[in-house]
């Protein structure tokens, strides 16, 4: 059947289109020198018009695009169009049948997937949608009209929202499995730990993302969350116990974490180890012979003792690195130096040696060669971190020979050692998931070491607890933006936060949330106390006052609370405390720099030192440019790790906070803790 344009429509119309063809599923549109085929499948619409005179034919194809054919007589026309409309109404009809049947098909697979039976991945969700294109692809029915079919629609409509609308069709999918799992295991998260858990505590542990942050707060139970992610594992079958791996930064932490698994989950066959044991098991394992770790790791005066006397040798023999060492201590560390061999000087060798050792620690832990440290120091440190390096280089050299010697290793070449292992295949990691405690201490070396157990094994699972807020190991080389930046890392994955401290009241929460957060760089998280706390809760109190104040406390104190004195450095501790045993003998009273209270708590808290000058506190930053070039970049925020500090000082509290500071010269927290509406006493 063909419908013509009249000789006059064709010569008034003046268009490359005067006639139409029915084919047998579509159409040919032609003129004297166009011809245009327009099959049934990609056709959206027909439209029949009248003109003023003659008919008119409209084809509507995909993006938007039109042909039209004019100049027809109008009777013909019409009777053409209805049976071309005819013809594809039925032909559509067929069509929507198999549409349908395909896309139930996919309506199944998504629903079975989302469904609440199984953790979402974003890698489920783009095999899924690559699925899902490859069969919409195949469709015989142009897109654009599908929805217009009864018997395709309700498909159609779940296709478009998990293709356009993935990942919210993933948090919603993933919603409704955590839900599930907290009501169907509800016995197991109930029992799991000597209190049950609490619904962010539980979201946390279901949680199947490759990559998982859980962000734990001070006293918010991040070891309780930690055991009963090992043991939801285990309850799900999705590991045996081989398969799990749990990572501590410290031998007396990773035995408590193998009590509480063995207590609380019935099982001796989870074991946890610290970074140095597990790289000594897969340097084991891949066939090399044990190494043995070198003395000088756990013999402080030893290691001193062998970088004295190379620098010592170092100086009196060669005059131009004697200059370079008098230069460093001088006009870099502000040091006092004899004039004539200060190397023999016995004061200054012992104020030096700590920091030879600190040195040449990260010299070792950063695992490259001198041009490529060289290379990557921030550009305005090359030059003088240069002679620095040149400096070390013989104490390094030395460090060397004697690991040599002694057949033995330090713990940075373990870590590396065990790198090289995996990266050569002479390992194969057994382990299908990694819990890590403390993750916000985590340094490149160790996270290189994850790394590289993923990469043997890319289904592994990585499960992190930390918090941010409490990183304040960056001395010994702990990198912040691993935690702030995990998922850049680590991969896509999920970061959640738990929301309750079991610990501290609401008035210390308010005080050190608020303190914290003042730095854009601290990641935002929820963190509730359940007990109610006074404006006295956090009271600042002029220094001058600590006798008076632990005189006051033991008239109300009990012996079975615990007071928590914390200092800057261990060379502060008040002199009163060395009588507190028959002063206030009814006061359990523990001494404690900051840094090592991490992880304690105790009823009270007096923080000391809130200070301006060298012994103050926040401290000034006294970094040479060893540390400034090998040691991770700190955020662009006034003393921002020795906020962090502060904060761990003020958590460890379950009841008060008292917050000492010098009258005359208070330190930059003083008027910080002020605004934050801190109250303040002139006695206790």
């Amino acid at each position: 059947m063909e419908l013509k344009a009249t000789a006059l429509g064709k010569h008034l119309a003046q268009h490359p289109y005067d006639r139409v063809k029915l084919l047998t599923a579509g159409v040919e549109v032609s003129g004297d020198r166009h011809r245009y085929l327009i099959p049934f499948n990609q056709l959206i619409d027909i439209h029949c018009k009248r003109g003023l005179v003659w008919g008119e034919l409209e084809f509507e194809l995909p993006d938007q695009k039109v042909v039209r054919l004019h100049g027809t007589e109008w009777g013909d026309t019409q009777r053409f169009y209805q049976h071309l409309l005819g013809l594809w109404q039925r032909w559509s009809e067929e069509m929507a049948a198999i549409t349908a049947t395909v896309l139930d098909e996919q309506a199944a697979a998504i629903n079975a997937t989302g469904q609440g039976e199984k953790w979402l991945k974003r890698s489920d969700i783009a095999g899924l949608q690559g699925q899902i294109r490859e069969a919409l692809s195949a469709l015989p029915l142009p897109h654009a009209r599908i929805a217009l079919f009864d018997n395709c629609q309700p498909a159609w409509s779940l296709c478009l929202a998990w293709l356009e609308n993935g990942e919210a069709q993933r948090q919603a999918a993933n919603q409704r499995y955590t839900r599930k799992m907290l009501s169907d295991y509800q016995p197991f998260f109930q029992s799991v730990e000597s209190s049950p858990l609490n619904p962010s505590q539980a979201r946390a542990v279901v949680n199947g993302e490759a990559s998982t942050l859980v962000l734990a707060g001070a006293g918010s139970g991040k070891t309780s969350v930690l055991v009963a992610r090992a043991g939801w594992l285990l309850a799900r079958g999705e590991a045996s116990p081989e398969q799990i791996l749990m990572l501590a930064f410290g031998r007396k932490a990773a035995e408590e974490m193998d009590q509480r698994i063995q207590q609380r989950l019935n099982t001796g066959d989870i074991s946890s180890r610290t970074f140095h044991a597990l790289a000594l098991f897969i340097i084991q394992q891949g066939g090399r012979k044990p190494p043995q770790i070198s003395q000088l790791e756990s013999d402080t005066a030893a290691s001193q003792a062998l970088l004295l006397d190379t620098w010592r040798q170092q100086c009196s023999e060669k005059k131009a690195q004697a200059k370079g060492w008098r230069q460093w201590l001088t006009e870099e560390l502000g040091w006092q130096v004899p004039e004539q061999d200060f190397w023999r000087d016995e004061k200054l060798s012992q104020r030096l040696a700590p920091r030879l050792v600190r040195w040449l620690g990260l010299l070792r832990m950063s695992g490259n060669s001198q041009a490529e440290m060289i290379a990557r120091c921030p550009d305005d440190l090359q030059d003088i971190f240069q002679k620095r390096i040149r400096l070390m280089a013989p104490l390094l050299k030395a460090w060397k020979t004697a690991l040599k010697q002694e057949e033995a290793v330090d713990f940075s070449g373990l870590i590396h050692q065990a790198v090289n292992v995996l990266d050569k295949g002479r390992f194969i990691s057994p382990w299908k998931h990694i819990l890590v405690d403390e993750f916000q201490d985590i340094s490149p070396q160790r996270a290189a070491l994850i790394a590289a157990l993923r990469r043997q094994n890319p289904h592994t699972t990585l499960f992190a607890v930390g918090d941010d807020w409490q990183s304040v190991y960056r001395f010994s080389g702990a990198d912040l933006d691993l935690t702030t930046r995990f998922n850049q890392f680590f991969g896509e994955g999920d970061n959640c936060a738990l929301d309750t401290t079991y610990r501290f009241n609401s008035r210390i929460g308010e005080v050190a949330n608020q303190l914290i957060q003042q730095n854009p760089f601290q990641l935002k998280k929820p963190l509730n106390s359940l007990v109610k706390g006074d404006r006295k809760a956090v009271t600042l109190l002029v220094d001058s006052q600590l006798e008076n104040l632990l005189d006051k406390m033991s008239g109300y104190v009990t012996a079975s609370e615990r007071i928590l004195v914390l200092a800057r450095y261990h060379y502060l501790r008040p002199a009163i405390l060395a009588k507190a045993a028959t002063r206030w003998p009814k006061l359990n009273i523990d001494f404690m720099t900051m840094h090592a209270s991490k992880g304690q708590q105790a009823d009270h808290v007096i923080v000391l030192g809130l200070k301006e000058g060298r012994d103050g506190f926040p401290a000034s930053v006294r970094e040479s440019v060893i540390e400034q070039a090998l040691l991770p970049q700190p955020e662009d925020f006034p003393d921002a790790e020795e906020r962090r500090l502060l904060y761990v000082a003020i958590t460890r509290a379950r009841q008060r906070v008292w917050l000492l500071f010098d009258k005359d010269a208070p330190g930059a927290f003083v008027e910080v803790l002020r605004h934050l509406g801190v109250a303040e006493a002139r006695k206790p």
